[in-house]
């Protein structure tokens, strides 16, 4: 179904059969202030009511900005609870427009599909943080939006993120906002200076999976480096030295309450998320319950609503650095559900998606409990026969092989084309037991040509 404007945003959709049952009683009877209920009530069900022109309330559908695969998964754990879908996507093969009751098929930004997907929805959030933060506050002036757009804008600026995250009181890696290299001298910095002698010089906005984000070791780098990256405004972060890496996923509804999925230890190659291991004891008690402690401070002092993944660098225990941060420093934050959180589907009597949607409805949050020690793979497009050769896709991966391994379930995302680096899906591992999760995985991991962690 579409406009009869010629310029109005392109809005896929089908129609409820004449005289099927709608259940009315939806998560609210209004727009911006909606009340904690599921839908699936009974059609006479007592209450106002606001009918949009796609043949459903608006108090039971649910939007997202984004359709790519944060979205699906989130449309399908929408879906489950019994809530129409509308997602807001230019790319009429969206992973999320393809499995939602409706596409409005526009650029983020566009007035007019920003009018229809908040007069078509309840409340709406975001699965990914470069939707621009303008758009979400012009949302917010007539449906309910989280995470709200203020939240979203700091996660969108490195230096405004950092400086939150220090007045949370969390520990960041000493760093120092670049507009101009030539206070550095030869080096980048002494080798006494709380940045030198090198750093990692990161653009301030639209970085994401390693992209804008090069290493130097004196002030001929830097300067390169910002030459390259174009003389945007940039934060300069001191080399730590790491052992590894966790993020901590965090739930919080309007009323404040917070709940967190299990400390997540994670694997990065190329700057991309590799593999995510799960389960009790992969972290030590302490340090679990300090990247929980500063992750919930982080959104408390946001005041956030919805789903927020804290990224953490744990640094190499007998190095100068650990002694002088506490051995874990916060690295960046995501105001949406995470690659690293995907395992919570298969492994989570809750999971993230579904969190997502409670705060997103106003329904009760309640602590996720893992029923099962969980390993995650990242499926990217290399996998596919022909694409690491630089070529198109000639075949698929061995999934019969994989899905014949005990506790596997794969997650493909509906992508039409693969291409290196291209995340296409996921596999997670779940057992009776870590030594067999582990070792399942990495069957898997040979099968599929992923090199072993």
């Amino acid at each position: 179904m579409s406009s009869s404007s010629p310029h109005a945003p392109l809005l896929h959709g089908s129609l409820p059969p004449e005289g099927a049952d709608l259940p009315w009683g939806g998560p609210a009877a209004g727009r911006v202030s909606h009340a904690a209920r599921l839908p699936g009530a009974a059609v006479d069900a007592p209450g106002p009511h606001t009918e949009t022109t796609l043949g459903q309330p608006a108090e039971m559908t649910l939007g997202v900005m984004g359709g790519g695969q944060l979205g699906r998964m989130f449309v399908h754990a929408a879906q489950r609870l019994g809530y129409f879908t509308a997602v807001l996507d230019p790319d009429h093969l969206s992973p999320a427009g393809r499995v939602s009751h409706h596409h409005i098929q526009t650029a983020y930004t566009d007035p007019q599909g920003l009018h229809q997907l908040a007069r078509h929805c309840v409340a709406v959030t975001t699965e990914f943080e470069n939707v621009p933060a303008s758009a979400l506050e012009e949302l917010a002036r007539s449906v309910s939006v989280s995470p709200s757009h203020s939240a979203v804008a700091i996660a969108q600026d490195r230096a405004e993120e950092k400086a939150h995250f220090a007045g949370c009181g969390v520990p960041v890696a000493p760093y120092a906002v670049i507009e101009n290299p030539a206070p550095f001298g030869a080096s980048v910095a002494p080798a006494d200076h709380p940045l030198g002698p090198g750093g990692i010089l990161k653009t301030t906005r639209m970085g994401y999976d390693g992209k804008g984000q090069v290493r130097v070791a004196d002030r001929a780098a830097l300067e390169a480096a910002w030459d390259a990256l174009r003389n945007v405004p940039c934060v300069l972060e001191k080399m730590l030295p790491l052992q590894l890496e966790c993020s901590v996923i965090v739930a919080r509804g309007a009323d404040g309450t917070c709940v967190h999925l299990p400390v997540q230890r994670n694997l990065h190659r190329d700057g991309i998320l590799a593999v995510t291991e799960v389960y009790e004891g992969n972290l030590p008690p302490a340090l679990v319950e300090r990247a929980q402690a500063a992750a919930k401070s982080i959104a408390n002092n946001l005041h956030y609503v919805g789903v927020l993944c804290v990224e953490f660098f744990v640094l190499d225990p007998s190095s100068p650095a650990a002694q002088a941060l506490g051995g874990l420093v916060v690295n960046e934050m995501a105001p949406r559900p995470h690659n690293s959180g995907h395992y919570s589907i298969d492994a989570c009597d809750v999971s993230q998606f579904e969190l997502q949607v409670r705060t997103l409805a106003n329904l009760p949050l309640t602590q996720p409990r893992q029923h099962s020690p969980a390993i995650m793979l990242n499926l990217l497009g290399d996998l596919w026969p022909g694409v690491a050769q630089g070529g198109a896709a000639t075949g698929t991966p061995p999934w019969d092989a994989v899905l014949a391994l005990p506790g596997t379930f794969l997650h493909l995302y509906g992508k039409a084309q693969a291409s290196k680096g291209r995340k296409m899906g996921h596999l997670t591992v779940t057992g009776a037991s870590v030594e067999q999760v582990r070792a399942t995985a990495l069957q898997a991991a040979a099968l599929l040509g992923i090199a072993a962690f």
